[in-house]
């Protein structure tokens, strides 16, 4: 009867972490994915990219200019949105599901086709959405961080 109790006592414990650890591993996964899409920004590869980001993709820019997935990678194989650099700090993870989102801030230098260079400092607000086993980008809205 002891064995019983220690046996069921053990297994709840057990269960109870499950889901713990298994956010924890999500947000990491997706972190890693957001990593991803930071670096491909930088040094763009429209395979690389065409495989992180979702079909429906809806990317909104500062500016007020809205991407889809197509001119959102376009415009970073084409220069019309060039980063030369960009760095990120103050991220959150938030796993619900199957859905991620992931805010952080943006800081970087830009030399976007047909202006000077220039520097950003956005806050970033980015849904994910686990596809097939994989995060891939299915929204993002970004605004001009407070000076």
């Amino acid at each position: 009867m002891l064995k019983r109790f220690f046996f069921a006592v053990t297994l709840c414990s057990l269960l109870g972490l499950a889901p713990a650890a298994f956010a924890k591993d999500e947000g990491a996964a997706v972190a890693k994915a957001a990593e991803q899409l930071r670096v491909l920004m930088v040094e763009p590869d429209k395979a690389k990219l065409e495989a992180l980001v979702a079909k429906e993709l809806s990317y909104g820019h500062s500016g007020g200019k809205i991407d889809t997935k197509a001119s959102f990678i376009d415009d970073l194989l084409t220069g019309v949105s060039d980063f030369l650099s960009i760095d990120i700090a103050d991220q959150s993870v938030v796993v619900v599901g199957d859905t991620a989102l992931i805010r952080h801030t943006l800081t970087g230098d830009t030399h976007d086709k047909g202006k000077d260079p220039g520097k950003v400092n956005l806050k970033i607000l980015q849904v994910w959405k686990k596809v097939g086993g994989q995060w891939k980008l299915l929204a993002r809205q970004a605004v001009r961080a407070p000076q």
